[in-house]
């Protein structure tokens, strides 16, 4: 069976699995935001980061890459998603439709925030963010880094992302 996974944040640079074809894509009712604490890859329990996340916005639509999945790696892939992506209880994997650009239409796996866990901040002022990123470090490296890569491929994909382009610039700034 034909498996997607639709990649809005670290997935667009480290997908970390078998991918056999991309294809531009949006998902309608998701907005993408450092609304997610990090207390394990971009920050710690003391110092925590911030990562992205699919925060549900009425009305808002995320670009982002449909991915899928070479045939035959599919149960891999959904074992290796879990444990990256839930590794604490603040993402809900779901299932979405998303509509590529070439008009298919296509259901795929995601990971949304549930707002209701101890690590949602949605809501944080964009200049907030921007202290925690250049501030913050995790096990996998620098939270500035994981902001810049992002920022960088969606740049690449011409997939424009206003804050997220604010937050690069600012982070860089406060970086010196």
């Amino acid at each position: 069976m034909t498996m997607w996974v639709f990649g809005y944040g670290s997935l667009l640079w480290n997908p970390g699995f078998p991918v056999a074809e991309r294809a531009l894509a949006s998902l309608e009712g998701y907005a993408r935001s450092f609304c997610m604490l990090s207390i394990h890859y971009r920050g710690t329990e003391e110092a925590p980061g911030l990562v992205l996340a699919l925060d549900a916005v009425p009305g808002a639509l995320c670009r982002g890459v449909a991915l899928r999945v070479a045939d035959g790696a599919e149960d891999d892939t959904l074992a290796y998603l879990r444990e990256r992506e839930l590794i604490s209880s603040a993402y809900v994997e779901k299932q979405v439709a998303l509509h590529l650009d070439d008009d298919r239409r296509v259901e795929a796996v995601t990971y949304v925030i549930d707002p209701s866990h101890r690590q949602y901040c949605g809501g944080m002022a964009l200049e907030e963010q921007a202290q925690i990123i250049a501030a913050a470090h995790g096990q996998n490296g620098p939270n500035s880094e994981y902001l810049f890569n992002t920022t960088d491929h969606l740049a690449e994909l011409r997939l424009p992302d206003s804050d997220l382009d604010w937050l690069a610039a600012r982070v860089r700034a406060i970086l010196g």
